[in-house]
């Protein structure tokens, strides 16, 4: 395996369900994992197995209890759990990606505006953004007359397509997916499944979650299986998952 650009160590993450007399719920369990350059790791298991959580603790939505998180960058490497807040957003800006099943854009923010915006947060030129943005956006087949409407108003396929064109337009060094084609029809999911696809020949790593096993086998060069906040199993799709029935 190539130099790991993502390696994280013991991590734990607890909650305070404080609706519920305060108790705590411990979401992962001391997880390592690495992630190499140009290789595809799925996340698989239930709901509330932890694999949203371990995203969610990469990418610094939720802080960790406990644990690094270690991104390998040009500079060196970056541990994230104790970096500042300000630089932490400037390093997602630049070489961390993360793609959710909902967009969150700016008001009376068009499409072409959301995803220029990333290009330009990772190195492109105004003009080089603007291009390679509308390259992304026909690519999942977004209608042109759509580039410039507000997305609030866009349905949640078109939504989740603009989401995807961001997050892979000049693409970050790591790439988070949490269920990222779970509200596409058939042909443009197949679209945002080929669009993954090509990522890992561009040396990108990706670490995503999909409930659909059939993106599991198609994109992952190695699933982990979570259970309970712990890694459970983790090898080839077919070791872990299965052959298809």
């Amino acid at each position: 395996m190539n130099s790991p650009i993502l390696s994280v160590r013991a991590l734990r993450k607890t909650f305070t369900l404080h609706t519920i007399d305060g108790r705590m719920v411990t979401s992962l369990h001391g997880v390592d994992l690495d992630v190499a350059e140009g290789e595809h790791v799925a996340l698989a298991g239930p709901s509330g197995a932890g694999k949203s959580s371990l995203l969610r603790c990469v990418h610094r939505s939720y802080l960790p209890d406990g644990g690094t998180v270690t991104l390998r960058t040009d500079d060196g490497p970056v541990e994230l759990t104790s970096l500042p807040d300000r630089d932490m957003a400037r390093l997602r800006g630049r070489e961390l990606g993360y793609v959710s099943q909902f967009l969150s854009a700016p008001p009376r923010t068009g499409p072409m505006d959301v995803v220029a915006a990333a290009g330009r947060r990772r190195g492109m030129s105004r003009s080089d953004a603007r291009a390679a943005a509308a390259d992304s956006l026909r690519r999942l087949a977004l209608d042109e007359a759509l580039w410039d409407v507000d997305c609030s108003v866009l349905s949640g396929g078109e939504r989740q397509r603009v989401n995807i064109a961001a997050g892979t337009v000049n693409p970050p060094r790591l790439l988070l997916l949490d269920e990222p084609v779970s509200a596409l029809d058939p042909a443009n999911r197949e679209r945002a499944l080929e669009l993954i696809a090509s990522l890992s020949a561009q040396g990108v790593a990706v670490l995503a979650v999909f409930h659909d096993l059939d993106a599991m086998r198609r994109l992952a060069s190695r699933v982990i299986r979570f259970s309970e906040g712990r890694i459970a199993q983790q090898g080839s799709a077919l070791d872990v998952l299965g052959a298809v029935a």
